[in-house]
C-alpha cells in the first residue's frame, strides 16, 4: 500500500477510538453519579491494576504490552479527574478548611521575625505590616515557629527562598513540622554593604563577619581581598551589632544598609554581591487557617507513594483543571530511605471550582496531603 493508504485507515481506526472514548466518558459520568449517591470512592487501586493487567493480556508483542498499560493508565486517570469534578459540582460550595477573610488585620498584629534590628527579615516585616508594628525578634526560624504556635505573635517573618542561592530548606521543613499555615509574602531586594564603625578603612580591616550565604554572594569581591579572616555567623545584623559593639576597626560586617543605619555603622562598600538582580521572598505565616479573597498563590505538600509514575500522574490533576504551576521542590523524608516530600506552588484561590477539583484528586490519590496556605 501507498503511504496515503496507510494514513486513510490509521485516520479511520482513529475516528472509532474518538467515538468509542466518548462513549466511555459518558458512561463514566453516569458511574460518578452513582458513586455519589452509594457514597463510593473515586479511586479504587486494586480494580485498576487488575484492569491495566487485562488490557495487557490482550495483546502479546512486549513493546504492545507496555504501550497498551501506558494508554490505559491515560484513559483510567482521565475517567478519575471527570468524576472529581462531577462531584465537586454536585457538592457546589462545600465548607473550606480554610476561612475567607477580606484582608489581614496588619494594623494591630504582633509580629515575630528571627535575627535582630536590621536584619532583612525585619525590613521584610516593616515592608508589609508599617514601619510602627509591635514586633520582636528571636534566635531561630524554629523561634518563629513556636512563638506563632503558642500565641505570643499573631504573624511570623521567614526568608523561603533567594534567588541567586535558591530555597531555604529548613523553612520547608517547619511548614510540615508545625501546624502553621502561609497569608503572605514580600520580597525584598538583597543588596549587600561592607560596614565597619568609625576610623575604619578597606586598609585597616582584617576579619569580615556575616551569614555564610552572604559570604558566599559575595565572594567575587572577597576574593578581592584574600588577606580577610571571614566569619561565618547566625545572621547579618548579628554581624553588624557585634561589630558596632566591639568597636575595632579592623573588623568589618557584611549586610544591609539597613542596617548600617540601624547599628550607626559606616558604610565602605556598597553593593558587594556579585548578582545585581538578587533578591528574597519572605512568607508571612500564622497559626490560623486564612486566606484573604484575592489570594493568587497556593502552596502545597504532597508525599507519594514510591512507584514509578506516581509524581506524573498527581500533577496531571493540576494540568487536567488548567491550573498554573510555578515551583516544584523536593525534600528527603525522614527516616525513609530515597523516599521524598514535594512542595508545589500553584495560582489559584480555595473558592475556584477548578482548584477544588484538583485538590480532590490530589488528596485521595497521594499518600498525604497539607495545604501550607493560600496567599
Amino acid at each position: 500500500m501507498r503511504n496515503k493508504e496507510y494514513t486513510d485507515r490509521i485516520d479511520e481506526i482513529d475516528g472509532q477510538i474518538a467515538a468509542l472514548y466518548g462513549r466511555r466518558m459518558e458512561l463514566v459520568d453516569e458511574l460518578a453519579r452513582v458513586k455519589r449517591l452509594q457514597g463510593a470512592k473515586v479511586l479504587d487501586r486494586s480494580r485498576e491494576q487488575l484492569k491495566l493487567t487485562a488490557m495487557e493480556n490482550l495483546v502479546s508483542d512486549e513493546y504492545a504490552k507496555f504501550s497498551v498499560r501506558e494508554l490505559f493508565e491515560q484513559i483510567l486517570a482521565a475517567g478519575r479527574k471527570r468524576e472529581y469534578q462531577i462531584l465537586a459540582e454536585s457538592e457546589g460550595q462545600s465548607r473550606l478548611p480554610f476561612f475567607e477573610r477580606e484582608s489581614l488585620d496588619r494594623e494591630n498584629a504582633r509580629v515575630v521575625y528571627q535575627g535582630a534590628p536590621g536584619s532583612y527579615s525585619q525590613a521584610a516585616m516593616k515592608r508589609f505590616f508599617g514601619p510602627d508594628t509591635d514586633n520582636f525578634a528571636v534566635q531561630t526560624f524554629r523561634d518563629v515557629m513556636i512563638a506563632i504556635e503558642e500565641g505570643a505573635a499573631d504573624y511570623g517573618v521567614l526568608p523561603i527562598e533567594n534567588s541567586t542561592a535558591g530555597i531555604v530548606s529548613q523553612i520547608y521543613d517547619l511548614l510540615v513540622e508545625f501546624e502553621n499555615y502561609i497569608v503572605g509574602e514580600q520580597t525584598i531586594k538583597i543588596e549587600h554593604c561592607l560596614m565597619g564603625v568609625e576610623g575604619s578603612s578597606l586598609e585597616s580591616i582584617r576579619t569580615v563577619y556575616s551569614h555564610a550565604q552572604s559570604l558566599m554572594q559575595s565572594e567575587r569581591y572577597l576574593n578581592g581581598h584574600p588577606d580577610w579572616r571571614q566569619i561565618s555567623m547566625q545572621n547579618n545584623a548579628f554581624a553588624a551589632r557585634k561589630v558596632a559593639e566591639e568597636q575595632m576597626i579592623t573588623q568589618a560586617a557584611i549586610a544591609s544598609e539597613y542596617a548600617a543605619q540601624t547599628y550607626g555603622l559606616k558604610i565602605l562598600e556598597k553593593g558587594i554581591n556579585q548578582a545585581e538582580n538578587n533578591s528574597t521572598r519572605f512568607i508571612i505565616v500564622t497559626n490560623r487557617k486564612m486566606f484573604v479573597k484575592d489570594a493568587g498563590r497556593i502552596s502545597l505538600c504532597l508525599e507519594l507513594a514510591h512507584r514509578s509514575g506516581s509524581l506524573y500522574h498527581l500533577l496531571s490533576h493540576i494540568i487536567y483543571n488548567g491550573l498554573n504551576m510555578t515551583k516544584i521542590e523536593s525534600r528527603p523524608i525522614e527516616d525513609r530511605t530515597f523516599e521524598y516530600r514535594f512542595f508545589i506552588d500553584f495560582e489559584g484561590n480555595l473558592k475556584d471550582p477548578a482548584v477544588r477539583n484538583a485538590l480532590r484528586g490530589l488528596r485521595d490519590e497521594s499518600r498525604s496531603l497539607k495545604i501550607l496556605g493560600n496567599y
